[in-house]
């Protein structure tokens, strides 16, 4: 699995978010950056996609 920082995450104080793409195994893992080892989240690619959308517009949900 390959892990990359969300371009959403708060960048100055260390806060990211991360994703991986694991569609083959039925959606998209988010986790914690400063607990690699800790859980993941795993969600739809439909679920992720309304998130970010969420997040672009939060007064249009």
């Amino acid at each position: 699995m390959t892990w990359r920082k969300s371009s959403y995450s708060g960048g100055d104080q260390g806060q990211y978010v991360e994703v991986a793409d694991v569609r083959a195994h039925g959606g998209i893992a988010v986790r914690d950056s400063k607990n690699p080892t800790g859980p993941m989240l795993m969600v739809s690619p439909d679920a992720f996609t309304r998130f970010i959308d969420a997040q672009r517009d939060p007064n249009g949900i």
